[in-house]
């Protein structure tokens, strides 16, 4: 969506507030159920779940390629975002299975690299494609991509007899989800993961626009600087797992990425700074906050309030991942729409303000409980 979203509101007439929504909506089931939608995953099957996810995520993309207007492709977002869901609150379950003993953080860690991995794989594609074509050529890309995971999953997961489904939990539901939601540790995971997501994809949903409209970029070289500033995401996210591999603690990364990269951030949307120097920050910015994430989904195992909980309490950051992904480019586009592009700067700076304030208190929790 992000170098979509200029031929999008030029075609379909969306104004700048939808625009933020488009953008975000396809959070909003994740916001609104991730640890709902884990637990079912524990019951229902993870494997199951990734299947019918991305087949959802399929016809979503199908839909939306042929919308009429922004009502229709609002639907479309919506459903791709119960496709998502479905998908990475079942993934992680499985890849710690797949694991051998003493891996478990770095293949969570090498899981954090999808988002950043898959939305700058399909930016650069639409850069591509867009000088040449609509935007519902692009849906329809995303829409093969769907296809030919789905065949690749049917060929080679199915069988795969360690991912058949395990004994579901005796207890409700509703006991587990309580549980989990009031714990300190994961509900710090979550907030912390939260204020992240939402200052991340502030900057990169819009980046796109603010090149295009304050910069003067062609819609192609915007989506192609997005995309690469999206990639670079992914060695942060790497590098967390081999920091933490060599003894750096969990809050050192936090709270060491968050406070400089608030001023990083603000410099991308502040008055007078350089174009060229905007970009660089941009570029800086995605790449060091990308430890965060590497960082979190690795505190998971050791915050869960008892092993069996563990899907529950991934399901949790996912829920406060989305909750900000949901927030930040409405946020956003609202502060631009009444202040400018520097308005937005003062959202960015309390958002990492809240990394670092729940990055400090998961860190005191870890040491009781480890100490305990």
């Amino acid at each position: 969506m992000p170098p979509a979203l200029p031929s999008v509101r030029a075609e379909l007439g969306a104004t700048l507030r939808q625009g933020g929504w488009l953008l975000s909506i396809i959070n909003l089931m994740t916001a609104l159920g991730g640890m709902a939608f884990a637990l079912t995953a524990d019951r229902f099957g993870h494997r199951r779940l990734v299947i019918l996810g991305t087949s959802i995520c399929l016809l979503a993309s199908l839909f939306g390629a042929f919308a009429g207007d922004t009502n229709q492709l609002f639907v479309g977002r919506f459903f791709e975002g119960i496709g998502f869901i479905a998908v990475t609150a079942s993934v992680p379950t499985l890849i710690l299975r797949l694991a051998r003993p003493g891996d478990e953080r770095r293949v969570m860690s090498l899981w954090t690299i999808y988002m950043p991995a898959g939305a700058g794989t399909m930016m650069l594609a639409s850069a591509l494609i867009l000088p040449h074509a609509s935007w519902r050529t692009v849906w329809l890309v995303a829409a093969t991509c769907s296809a030919a995971m789905l065949l690749a999953l049917l060929v080679r997961a199915l069988p795969r007899r360690e991912l058949d489904r395990t004994p579901a939990s005796p207890h409700p539901v509703t006991r587990e989800m309580a549980e989990v939601a009031t714990s300190g540790g994961p509900l710090a995971i979550a907030l912390c993961f939260g204020a992240y997501s939402s200052c991340w994809f502030a900057v990169v949903g819009f980046l796109p626009t603010l090149q295009i409209e304050r910069l003067g970029i062609s819609p192609s070289v915007a989506a192609i600087v997005t995309a690469l500033v999206t990639f670079v995401n992914v060695g942060g996210n790497l590098a967390a797992g081999r920091l933490l591999e060599r003894g750096v603690p969990r809050v050192a990364l936090i709270v060491g990425a968050a406070v400089p990269m608030a001023l990083c951030a603000a410099g991308i949307f502040a008055d007078g700074v350089p174009d060229l120097l905007r970009l660089i920050l941009a570029a800086v910015y995605s790449t060091v906050i990308g430890v965060v994430p590497g960082a979190l989904f690795t505190a998971v195992p050791i915050h869960a309030p008892r092993p069996q909980l563990v899907g529950a309490t991934t399901g949790l950051l996912m829920q406060g991942s989305n909750i900000g992904a949901l927030l930040g480019p409405p946020i956003t586009a609202a502060l631009v729409a009444t202040g400018g592009w520097s308005a937005a700067a003062w959202f960015t700076t309390l958002a990492l303000c809240t990394v670092v304030l729940a990055g400090v208190f998961l860190h005191w929790r870890e040491r009781r409980k480890l100490a305990a």
